[in-house]
């Protein structure tokens, strides 16, 4: 039976403002949908927060049974310098002062991303849609919209009508905001007289004559508003209602907020179920931004080339740092932090290579089942992963007690545990086991040193030497192959 039936997972959600039990739209399938970067520099340690966190509720709805579709998308056109819908496209602005195409900038960060995620083990998602790769659809969609009396051309370019919206439905229904304090706080910002109300949003801008990235509209020459670009590919990929879409809380609004009424608005239904967002990073008790200068890279802490930590940090280390801490709360991120989640992810890793080890008892002096429904409570409850990290830390002082002979455990309990522990660790946390690597590294090392010193025995004739070497190698569980090409070595 799998596992989510027998696990009642609970979700925060930013929608209802409470937790709430979880229930896919399709029984044993999942749709996620998680906003992806905007691809015009380097994706900071902040941004990965989200992504990583994401990274963690993908692996525990697969650890469940889940069949799950994880979209996250590609901005590659289309986020302009702010939220007033004015200023420059951060991609085209990118290339304007380097002075190369608009998409070299997008392949060099996407590439920088991708790699980021692969250092610090990110499954992959389902699919990766790009906003350049939709423009058909945006177009189509805005089309739509304009057809039912929601947004409205002026001069080339085309905007949704909030006011309009928000006579039958509640713009601000995910960020608690009004509109009448949204008219309120608006500044007149130059360019913003084509609008009917300060507060509509871009789902087309008329491109200048030195803007470069540009498509064919029935309006003008022009590009896609940033918000319309997840509406459209959440819809073709999972359905014009699913049931879990995530990000930063900076998101909340407007992004979010604008993409329930863009979807609304087409589909009349509710697109979204459950609304996940995770809270800031910061650095020196302030929010981490590339605005500020306040950041650090996640390359930059596994390379040590950095001006804030005392020394590299292995991506194990920072993934379990970043899951000592709920995702809704702030995490504040130091050496200081860092050297500790070292000490306690060495403990950790120490504790599941031991037990690998350990052989069954004739008695179980620890509550294994109970200890195993802790954790699933731990991850149910809105993916608490420092809680579960308290309760992986309760079997580490067992395994050490076991070592130390003053505990045990019979057959069935140890393999409960084994497969508990390293499914926790490895399969939902995505942690890594860098210990085991730099070992198995360690020992290459060791055998090829003795291969040499056995050829060397060998060239000098000292035969007894020679198969001493390969003796005690052999009664190690190491096997050498003499051939042509030299010496090759297998561990049994």
């Amino acid at each position: 039976m799998e596992l989510y039936k027998e696990n009642q997972l609970k979700i925060y959600n930013s929608l209802s403002k409470k937790k709430e039990d979880f229930k896919p739209i399709t029984d044993g399938y999942v749709g996620m949908y998680v906003c992806g970067p905007t691809v015009y520099s380097n994706a900071h340690l902040g941004n990965v927060r989200t992504f990583m966190f994401f990274d963690v509720v993908y692996r525990y709805l697969l650890h469940l049974g889940y069949k799950v579709r994880y979209v996250r998308n590609i901005t590659d056109a289309g986020h302009l310098e702010n939220d007033a819908d004015e200023g420059e496209d951060k991609i085209a602005r990118k290339a304007r002062l380097e002075q190369i195409e608009p998409m070299e900038v997008v392949q060099r960060y996407t590439v920088d991303f991708h790699d980021v995620l692969k250092n610090y083990n990110f499954l992959p998602p389902s699919i990766e849609p790009t906003a350049t790769g939709h423009i058909v659809e945006q177009i189509e969609m805005i089309k739509e919209i304009i057809e039912k009396g929601f947004a409205y051309e002026v001069n080339g370019s085309v905007y949704f009508d909030v006011h309009e919206y928000n006579k039958n439905e509640n713009y601000g229904i995910l960020s608690g905001r009004k509109v009448e304090d949204l008219l309120n706080n608006t500044r007149t910002l130059d360019g913003q007289t084509d609008k009917k109300n300060p507060q509509d949003f871009a789902l087309w801008k008329k491109a200048d004559e030195k803007h470069i990235m540009r498509w064919p509209s029935p309006w003008s020459d022009g590009f896609p508003g940033w918000h319309l670009e997840c509406s459209v590919m959440s819809t073709k990929y999972l359905g014009e209602s699913f049931d879990i879409h995530g990000g930063g809380m900076d998101l909340k609004f407007p992004h979010h907020e604008c993409e329930i009424a863009q979807s609304k608005t087409c589909s009349g239904v509710t697109p979204v179920n459950y609304w996940m967002h995770t809270n800031m990073l910061s650095l020196n008790g302030q929010r981490m931004a590339k605005s500020t200068g306040n950041f650090i890279l996640p390359n930059e802490i596994l390379s040590g080339e950095n001006n804030i930590l005392p020394k590299p940090f292995s991506a194990s280390v920072v993934r379990f740092f970043n899951m000592q801490a709920n995702y809704r709360s702030i995490l504040d991120f130091s050496g200081d932090a860092l050297e500790a989640s070292e000490k306690g992810h060495a403990k950790l890793m120490e504790a599941v290579n031991f037990l690998e080890k350990v052989e069954a008892g004739k008695i179980s002096t620890f509550d294994v089942k109970n200890w195993k429904k802790s954790c699933y409570a731990a991850m149910n409850d809105d993916l608490n992963t420092p809680i579960l990290i308290s309760h992986l830390f309760e079997a580490v002082k067992v395994i050490n007690q076991i070592k130390e002979q003053k505990a045990s455990l019979i057959a069935a309990d140890l393999l409960d545990l084994k497969t508990t522990i390293n499914g926790f660790v490895f399969d939902v946390l995505g942690l890594m086991n860098e210990n085991s690597q730099d070992n198995s590294e360690k020992i290459k090392g060791v055998v090829e040193l003795l291969i040499k010193l056995r050829k060397e025995a060998r060239e000098n004739k000292d035969w007894a030497l020679s198969d001493q070497i390969r003796d005690e190698l052999i009664a190690l569980g190491i096997q050498l192959k003499d051939g042509k090409d030299g010496t090759s070595f297998s561990i049994n």
